[in-house]
């Protein structure tokens, strides 16, 4: 963001550069991390639409496409195909703690809606509801859902999600810290917060798991630790988004109420970990 609390495209843009040039796989827009929480409608299609343009067919992009009202995220979701997205990644809706059958209506409907692929999202640290293998074993035959972006921080539901849902549904780990042991469990990637600041790094650490060379993974995964802790010491996307400014990837560190900046008592320790992870600060 501008410091005037408008979406600041020109840091967007050497964003999108940035995660080509260091070899990002796909690049998700207005996914929480995104602020998705506190952009509107209109600023929220604008910003991926900008995104898709800026990457001008180098990467795929997947359009963030979550809400707590089905309504809304079906109306995102068409609106999203409109502007060429590859994919969509759907948070669990949250606050309300939809039941099962709940869930399953609504990624049902969301996905009726369109026949771009579909990845769910279930992060229950932040929605407070939790969507159970079952639930999403439920889900899994629907043709154009393909995976899911799983933030329990729990590698055993790796083994259980593939045994209710076949070798060609997606796993994907939303939580860093474990990432490394979800790939190595059979795991296909991961949807990540430290990517946005060590996209090449952590790459390594993903081909390296992703090929079962635990040593080699290890290696690559030990100088980012820091960060996997350090980048959570308040809300995300606050860590993450002061350390891009730090790096120069962004213009500004200015973050949407009702978050606020990174607390001054915190800068040390993050900067300790950026360092730790071979970051350069400008």
């Amino acid at each position: 963001m501008s410091r005037d609390g408008s979406v600041d495209f020109a840091s967007l843009e050497q964003l999108v550069e940035f995660h080509i040039d260091q070899g990002t796989d796909a690049i998700v827009a207005v996914g929480t991390t995104g602020e998705s929480a506190t952009l509107p409608i209109p600023e929220h299609l604008e910003v991926v639409k900008q995104v898709i343009q800026f990457a001008n067919g180098r990467l795929p992009i997947i359009g963030g496409n979550g809400a707590n009202a089905t309504a809304e995220a079906v109306e995102l979701t068409k609106a999203l195909e409109k502007l060429g997205v590859d994919g969509m990644l759907g948070v669990t809706p949250y606050y309300n703690k939809p039941s099962p059958k709940g869930l399953i209506a609504h990624y049902q409907a969301v996905a009726a809606a369109t026949d771009v692929p579909q990845i769910l999202y279930n992060v229950p640290g932040r929605t407070a509801v939790d969507m159970l293998p079952a639930t999403i074993a439920e889900l899994a035959p629907v043709s154009n859902i393909i995976g899911v972006k799983e933030a329990t921080g729990d590698v055993s539901r790796v083994a259980t999600l593939r045994a209710l849902c076949g070798d060609e549904f997606k796993l994907y780990s939303g939580d860093d810290g474990t990432a490394k042991e979800f790939l190595l469990a059979g795991g296909d990637g991961v949807i990540s917060v430290a990517n946005n600041i060590v996209p090449k790094a952590f790459k390594a650490m993903i081909d390296a798991a992703l090929s079962g060379n635990r040593e080699l993974a290890n290696e690559f995964d030990a100088p980012l630790r820091g960060l996997y802790t350090e980048l959570f010491l308040e809300a995300n996307p606050i860590p993450v988004k002061w350390a891009a400014h730090q790096m120069g990837l962004i213009a500004d560190g200015e973050i949407r109420l009702p978050l606020t900046e990174l607390s001054s008592e915190f800068h040390g320790l993050l900067l300790e970990a950026m360092k730790q992870a071979q970051i350069e600060v400008k």
